[in-house]
């Protein structure tokens, strides 16, 4: 079996990620401060941001491929902490794609699509990008930098994702999930659209991406949705009662990180490579089934 390496196997796309390609990949997955184990990976503790220590990884491994999930992606915590951001954002994925150039490998970037400033939504791969928060900023100086190293590498813009927690990472679900059962009040933004997708599906697009994809290319969902109704949704799959789901506005949030509108992908460049995700409602409820089913194991 090819050699992957996965980035980030800590996190919530790269556990998701590792899960998947395990099943044709001899996967060696990378992580920093959340040990954990996944049945068949080979997991690496390394610090990324360590040039010379990447390096000697990457020589001793020697992958066919690279998927570089790993990234600080909240975007409050980006706009305060800015270098430290840069460092993990930019810095170890142009270095990646500088190890991937040399040696000729495929090589996969996670970018994101808050590249964009949210002004019309269902953005295509060619649309102009213009970033209103450094965790979109530096994404977009992390995009052009590996493909002026590596013009055949893949950048792949990601939505919102969702699904559940991992055994060291968790999606939004799960804070939405516990505030509606405690039956506290839960704010979501009416004025906030993404292209959301669960964790696999995500999964899905970078692998198919990784055997069929250079340049850039969105792998967003096909439901462009507001916060306030993805809850809505979200309640009515978990059966959970929506009377204290409230609507809210950006404006009315304090955030260190401007956020923009409408960030929804056209990905009608990877669904016709075969990129193919459920609705939202097939996506919750197979979210649904695995969290029965890691529940009814518990009580094993």
């Amino acid at each position: 079996m090819k050699k992957l390496l996965i980035t980030g196997a800590s996190g919530f796309l790269g556990w998701h990620l590792c899960q998947l390609a395990n099943i044709e990949w001899e996967v060696y997955g990378t992580y920093f401060s959340h040990r954990l184990e996944i049945p068949g990976v080979k997991l690496v503790k390394i610090d990324l941001t360590n040039f010379a220590e990447l390096k000697r990884v990457f020589q001793e491994i020697q992958p066919f491929s690279v998927i570089h999930t790993a990234a600080q992606s909240q975007p409050n915590y980006c706009q305060i902490h800015v270098e430290e951001s840069r460092l993990i954002n930019v810095t170890v994925s142009l270095n990646l794609a500088e190890l991937c150039a040399e040696n000729s490998i495929p090589y996969v970037f996670t970018s994101t699509d808050l590249v964009f400033d949210g002004l019309k939504g269902f953005y295509k791969e060619t649309d102009s990008v213009n970033p209103v928060n450094i965790y979109g900023e530096h994404k977009v100086i992390a995009e052009i930098g590996i493909l002026e190293r590596y013009p055949q590498a893949t950048i792949c813009r990601m939505p919102l994702m969702f699904g559940n927690a991992t055994p060291t990472a968790s999606s939004f679900l799960q804070s939405f999930i516990k505030t509606l059962q405690e039956g506290k009040e839960l704010k979501l933004f009416v004025d906030e659209f993404r292209t959301p997708v669960n964790g696999k599906t995500a999964a899905e697009g970078l692998l198919l991406a990784l055997e069929q994809v250079s340049g850039i290319i969105h792998l967003g969902g096909t439901q462009r949705i507001s916060r306030y109704d993805f809850g809505l949704l979200l309640a009515e799959i978990f059966e959970i009662p929506a009377a204290k789901i409230q609507v809210s506005r950006q404006q009315d949030v304090k955030m260190a990180a401007p956020r923009p509108s409408d960030v929804s992908l056209d990905s009608s460049k990877a669904f016709e490579l075969g990129y193919a995700p459920l609705s939202l409602k097939e996506q919750l409820l197979q979210v649904k089934g695995q969290r029965l089913i890691v529940k009814s194991n518990s009580n094993l």
